[in-house]
């Protein structure tokens, strides 16, 4: 385990918990990220500021972490465009099959104590575990 980084991990999820409770208490609105980015793309009269504010926050934070600090961000998949092409589009369409992600989902609707939000997450980390074993010993992709 040499990328257990638990104080990383810890102060990262209570930003992540800070921002979302900031969102729901002064917007009134879920920080569930494809839906951010749905209602941008496809904006209502008051709602476009707000949500290009937030993609811009994520975007601009992960640029400053990146000029911080490089190496943090170094990502180690060697993995064919193609895949991430499929990922992508899996991703997308389990987003819209499961009426929202793992952000709105996972973080913000976990903590409201929401059933349905609990299904999703648990199909959502099914999912991905179940991916990642097909992908890596049954079609044999480098990890």
């Amino acid at each position: 385990m040499h990328n257990f980084t638990p104080l990383a991990s810890l102060i990262g999820g209570m930003m992540i918990g800070l921002s979302a409770s900031m969102l729901m208490l002064f917007n009134g609105r879920i920080a569930g990220i494809s839906g951010i980015v749905a209602g941008a793309l496809r904006p209502e009269r008051g709602e476009w500021g707000w949500r290009i504010c937030f993609i811009a926050g994520l975007v601009g934070a992960g640029a400053i972490a990146r000029i911080i600090s490089p190496a943090s961000l170094a990502i180690g998949i060697s993995r064919s465009l193609w895949m991430f092409l499929l990922a992508g589009l899996l991703v997308g369409l389990g987003t819209r099959l499961g009426s929202g992600c793992t952000s709105g989902h996972g973080v913000c609707g976990l903590s409201r104590g929401s059933m349905r939000s609990l299904a999703a997450t648990l199909t959502f980390m099914a999912a991905g575990v179940l991916t990642v074993y097909l992908t890596t010993h049954v079609f044999g992709a480098n990890p």
